[in-house]
């Protein structure tokens, strides 16, 4: 039988340099790996009878407005399209998580796949959060006009993300792993002014 290698997160090998770039920031922005998260991405009709059992599911209503998230407990989900969304939940939970959905959905047409190695999630914090990811995304990331409650897919430095503002002036970067690494290298960069 074959050994089995440790499960490693797209960002292990950069570990130090996030710490790095958090401890020489000296709090003006850190940056963080929030690993093997479930992600599981859904598909149906919001104005259908799967929509209101998901919901029950859940303990929230879908968000049904562009660019707009959904929080309980530790699920969150993200509005990416008229009939799209995208269920997060703590690592680990992606199986349990999926049948949970697929049994609420019932024989309604929809789609429930689990996408949780597809993209990792990187935490940015601080008081210069903001003023970095402005250096490589074109949205106004103010609170006013994108506060918690609010999601987004954009490109960050050129790189397919996802955004989702956090109270306390934190955003979730998700992005897909192969850019993973490029990100956090452009991050540390953008990140110098405040080192």
């Amino acid at each position: 039988m074959a050994e089995q290698k440790p499960r490693r997160t797209p960002l292990a090998a950069a570990a130090d340099l996030l710490a790095e770039v958090t401890r020489a920031a000296g709090g003006a922005i850190a940056m963080a790996e929030v690993p093997f998260l479930s992600q599981l991405n859904l598909r149906l009709d919001p104005a259908g009878p799967a929509a209101e059992a998901v919901g029950k599911e859940l303990g929230l209503a879908l968000p049904t407005e562009a660019g707009t998230s959904a929080c309980s407990g530790d699920i969150s989900v993200l509005w990416l399209g008229p009939d799209e969304w995208l269920v997060v939940g703590p690592a680990g939970a992606a199986e349990q998580l999926t049948a949970q959905l697929r049994s609420a959905v019932g024989a309604e047409p929809a789609s429930v796949v689990d996408v949780s190695a597809q993209r990792t999630t990187l935490l940015l914090s601080g008081p210069r959060v903001r003023d970095v990811l402005a250096h490589g995304c074109s949205l106004d990331l103010h609170p006013s006009r994108f506060p918690a409650g609010r999601c987004a897919q954009t490109m960050l430095a050129h790189a397919p993300v996802i955004l989702l503002p956090l109270p306390a002036n934190e955003y979730w970067v998700l992005v897909r792993a192969s850019f993973a690494r490029y990100l956090v290298d452009w991050l540390f960069d953008a990140t110098l002014e405040y080192r």
